[in-house]
C-alpha cells in the first residue's frame, strides 16, 4: 500500500523481505534442508542428539525438537549458519 500523497509506502519498515533467515521457514523445513545438505550421519555428528543418531526420521526429528527449545535452538543455528554461508 502506498500513501496517496506521494506514493511513498504506508509502512517504510515493513517494505523490504525480512533480514531474519528464519523468517517464514518452518522447523520441518529447516530439517528437511539439514538433512538433504548434510545427511543424518553428519548432522548427528555436528548436533549431538540422538534424533538425528539412532533410527532417524523427520517426524522423530520434529517431535523431539517441538519439545525441546535447546535441541532447537542448536538446529535453528546451524540452519542459519549454513544459508548464509551458501
Amino acid at each position: 500500500m502506498t500513501n496517496q500523497d506521494d506514493g511513498q509506502p504506508l509502512n517504510p519498515g515493513r517494505a523490504g523481505a525480512s533480514r531474519d533467515p528464519l523468517h517464514g521457514v518452518t522447523l520441518e523445513t529447516i530439517v528437511k534442508k539439514l538433512v538433504d545438505w548434510y545427511g543424518w550421519e553428519e548432522l548427528g555428528t555436528r548436533i549431538d542428539i540422538r534424533c538425528f543418531k539412532f533410527d532417524p526420521s523427520i517426524k522423530s526429528s520434529l517431535q523431539f525438537l517441538r519439545r525441546t527449545p535447546w535441541a532447537r535452538a542448536k538446529v535453528e543455528a546451524l540452519y542459519v549458519e549454513t544459508v548464509q554461508s551458501r
